[in-house]
């Protein structure tokens, strides 16, 4: 990059002080702080304010904006979660489609156009994140913008045959031709995407580049997103020592701690995780009181049914759980619909000797990760990875890795995770960390804004629309 400025687009902006920042967030902070530029995007409020607010804090530039009642319900809470979201993690069965709220999702996104079209210099690279915004690039082309463009999907992405159930697929998923660089997190994201590009949209591959029919040209690369491993444990060493922690430790006894830490959301696989966590207690009398699992669980998008049916169901098998195992000193499952602090769960995972992470499909899963980084060299716990977890392509020697919907293999596994002997232990996290510390966040998005620079601009762009 040649003198420009980083322009960084996402559906939400984290501003300075904010308690919950994580890996992504921190990442993207430190390139701005290195490079100087903007963060644009939603400000996470609904309301009527029109006008953006801009600070400046040392070399950021902010400039995010609220949305208005009926902006956020079709864009975010009806299009993008519950027509996108579910067709990118394979739920078609769950997928809504709605012209109206496509119509609402793509104003919004013409509203993020002209605010980056304004913003960006001439020489500024311009990278936008995640499903929320897919129209976006190909907004900008139409509006002239030239500069060199990154896009990088945080969630999984299914094969051709299923992205193709979406309405007006092509006009939508084919927008992100207009790109330089589609980034994704695995080798098999980057396989779909590219399948779909040149069989529905008629791409050629050619000189490590696809070139589309109207003259557009994009690269599709997987570059899986990665933690800061020092930062992380250091976190952890930290919170060891914090009341919150040592109140946690000694309410435990003499259990052993398995920790989940999910959004509330149908991907995550919570009822399978519990339903195997129930045939554990039920196949191992001996655990009686010697297992403990926490789930700490934040609970969102409320305003969409999908989800206040999954926060039934959930809470359904926990009181199922605790009232056919609990005894008067133990609660074999702590369910908690709180969120906390990075420093406190980089604690909770300290302090575990097994973590769960078992979701039906994930584009990455930084908890897999964390957990690791937080871990005692000495006595490390054990990450239990389902093998449809991003994570789980780099993770697959040191974890054991499940099958979510395997309630009998996942509950075999906890069994295991819990008596593994301290020098398997050791060898897993070791060959873990080594994964870690080769992919980390600062490495991830260095190689993904090196290989933007590297992409070649065809001389004149067009734009397509749905």
């Amino acid at each position: 990059m040649d003198g420009g400025r980083l322009i960084v687009v996402s559906n939400r902006v984290m501003l300075p002080g904010a308690t919950q920042a994580g890996g992504l967030a921190q990442a993207m902070l430190t390139l701005l702080q290195q490079r100087g530029g903007s963060w644009l995007g939603w400000s996470g409020h609904v309301s009527d304010a029109a006008a953006p607010q801009a600070r400046q804090i040392g070399r950021i530039r902010y400039l995010t904006w609220d949305l208005a009642r009926a902006e956020f319900d079709d864009f975010y809470a009806e299009y993008a979660n519950r027509t996108l979201w579910p067709l990118l993690h394979g739920r078609t069965d769950l997928m809504t489609f709605d012209r109206a709220h496509l119509q609402g999702y793509l104003r919004v996104n013409e509203r993020f156009a002209e605010l980056v079209a304004g913003e960006a210099g001439p020489e500024d690279e311009i990278w936008i994140h995640d499903y929320h915004l897919m129209p976006l690039a190909s907004l900008l082309r139409a509006r002239g913008v030239a500069n060199r463009i990154g896009f990088f999907l945080h969630t999984p992405l299914p094969a051709p045959r299923t992205l193709v159930t979406l309405p007006q697929h092509r006009a939508m998923l084919g927008l992100l031709a207009a790109c330089d660089l589609i980034g994704v997190q695995t080798a098999n994201d980057a396989r779909a995407m590219t399948n779909y590009l040149i069989a529905e949209l008629g791409a050629v591959e050619r000189d490590g580049a696809l070139h589309l029919p109207g003259g557009e040209v994009t690269h599709v690369r997987a570059f899986p997103i990665g933690i800061d491993p020092p930062a992380m444990a250091m976190l952890a060493q930290q919170a060891e020592q914090t009341p919150e922690i040592q109140q946690l430790r000694n309410s435990l006894g003499r259990s052993a701690l398995l920790i989940g830490v999910d959004r509330l959301d149908y991907s995550k696989g919570l009822p399978q995780r519990l339903r195997a966590f129930r045939h554990l207690l039920g196949h191992n009398p001996a655990l009686s009181g010697r297992a403990t699992y926490l789930q700490v669980t934040p609970e969102s998008r409320r305003e969409v049914s999908e989800y206040r049916q999954l926060s039934r169901e959930v809470q359904r098998l926990v009181g199922d759980i605790n009232g056919h195992y609990a005894a008067p000193a133990w609660t074999p499952v702590r369910y908690v619909n709180r969120g906390y602090s990075h420093a406190t769960l980089a604690g909770f995972y300290r302090l575990a000797r097994v973590c769960l992470v078992t979701p039906l499909r994930d584009g990455m899963n930084l908890v897999a990760k964390e957990f690791i980084a937080c871990q005692n060299p000495q006595d490390p716990g054990v990450l239990v990875l389902s093998e449809f977890a991003g994570a789980a392509a780099e993770l697959g020697d040191s974890a054991l890795i499940v099958n979510p919907y395997d309630i009998e293999g996942c509950s075999r596994a906890m069994a295991r995770a819990l008596t593994m002997p301290l020098e398997e232990r050791q060898r897993r996290w070791q060959s873990a960390m080594r994964v870690l510390r080769e992919g980390n966040i600062q490495r991830w998005s260095e190689n993904f804004l090196g290989a933007l620079d590297r992409t070649r601009r065809p001389a004149a762009r067009t734009a397509a629309g749905p």
